[in-house]
């Protein structure tokens, strides 16, 4: 969804007042990958005869609030929740150095997976129909109370919505809190469709560091092979600022032209976006009754981008706790120790003190592919991420961590 304001106090249309307020336990603003997974737990958990709680989903009527369609990837082992709705998945995968030398393996015990927003989003409203009220509407206030918070909007006939909730999530994207460093993921990709096969269905290409590379950060070519003749080709930088459409447009007909040798092809879709990548400290509770949750309560791993694995553990969580009857605060899906090892790699990479294409080459080179992808999704032990990290150059990392520390001490509040 795009950005939202979080107001308070914002006063509404006179007959917004008028409004009668409907009443429920869950209400949850957003209709995105995180609105819905919650959505979705909450009335799969009313259906299995636990205690049984009324849900409503605020989301952004048709029109230009709604996102593009779009594709979430990420990667889990075995099946999984979502595996009926994949569009492709993956149990092989490359990465290409900046070397041009090739390495590949299988990723078991884990999968790389494909969901694209549209076929998600069409299953899970049908499959929560009967157990959740969905409303249309542009969200203007969420007012946080004792005993209930109260989710006010405008429909798309411009009558006013008023809901009162015991919980509210709200899952709108929203500027996050002030960090040490802030890069972003940002990327353009086509679908392509070749005359002839030009593409290896078996396996996907997750970092091709043979690109150009920016001043500071890293950029990579990304190759996910929906079939021998379909792929999604994307150009990607970890970097401070976006680029526009036109150089995005310029570094994939450079990259499929020279790199993949690419000629003739027919683009039959295209995605963009920017993923925050960011050492914030983000909290996950906005009021009593009013909490975050998906990318605006800390779900994205910030060394990757990913989001849609860290919102399945984290509304997992909130859903387990309702079940409880517990206060049901999203966890931050991410371990303290990765979120303080991925303040040292963003930092390293934007002061460059390391060369970001070297750097993921020498990752991939040196460890068992499946070992830095468990590191990545989170359950590593330390023992294995102490030897990964003795596979990064180690002298400029521990300065950077160094710098991290001191600025952590620094930002600290006072002790009394």
């Amino acid at each position: 969804m795009a950005p939202l304001s979080w107001l308070r106090g914002t006063a509404l249309p006179a007959h917004a007042m008028l409004s009668p307020m409907r009443r429920f336990d869950i209400a949850v603003v957003g209709g995105g990958a995180a609105g819905l997974s919650l959505t979705h737990r909450l009335a799969a958990a009313n259906r299995s005869g636990g205690p049984r709680l009324s849900v409503a989903l605020v989301d952004a009527p048709p029109g230009p609030l709604r996102p593009p369609e779009r594709t979430w990837c990420y990667w889990e082992r075995g099946a999984g929740r979502w595996d009926a709705l994949l569009a492709a998945s993956w149990d092989r995968l490359r990465v290409l150095g900046a070397d041009g030398a090739e390495h590949g393996s299988s990723a078991a015990p884990f999968r790389y997976k494909m969901l694209r927003s549209a076929d998600f989003e069409e299953h899970v409203r049908a499959a929560t129909a009967d157990g959740v009220v969905g409303y249309g509407a542009r969200v203007e206030e969420i007012a946080d109370g004792d005993d209930r918070a109260a989710v006010r909007g405008v429909d798309a006939g411009g009558e006013a919505v008023e809901i009162g909730a015991r919980w509210v999530f709200d899952s709108r994207p929203r500027p996050l809190p002030p960090a040490r460093t802030a890069l972003l993921q940002h990327f353009r990709g086509w679908f392509l469709r070749t005359p002839r096969d030009a593409f290896d269905p078996a396996g996907a290409v997750l970092m091709d560091l043979r690109t150009p590379q920016p001043p500071g950060g890293v950029s990579f070519g990304y190759i996910l092979p929906l079939s021998a003749r379909t792929a999604l080709v994307e150009y990607t930088e970890f970097t401070r600022e976006a680029l526009d459409e036109a150089a995005y447009e310029a570094a994939l007909h450079d990259y499929t032209g020279r790199l993949l040798g690419l000629a003739d092809f027919e683009v039959t879709a295209a995605e963009q976006g920017a993923i925050p990548m960011t050492d914030a400290r983000i909290s996950t509770r906005a009021g009593r009754r009013v909490f975050r949750i998906g990318a605006a309560g800390g779900a994205t791993r910030p060394s990757t981008g990913y989001t849609f694995a860290g919102i399945q553990r984290q509304t997992a969580a909130v859903a387990a706790a309702l079940a409880r009857g517990r206060t049901p605060v999203p966890p931050v899906p991410h371990r303290r120790r990765h979120l303080a090892m991925d303040a040292v790699l963003l930092r390293a990479l934007d002061s460059g003190r390391v060369d970001g294409s070297a750097f993921f080459t020498r990752l991939f080179a040196r460890n068992a592919l499946p070992d830095v992808l468990e590191f990545l999704d989170g359950p590593s032990s330390l023992r294995r991420e102490l030897a990964l990290g003795a596979t990064t150059p180690v002298l400029p990392m521990s300065a950077t961590a160094a710098e991290c520390a001191v600025g952590a001490l620094l930002a600290a509040p006072a002790g009394r």
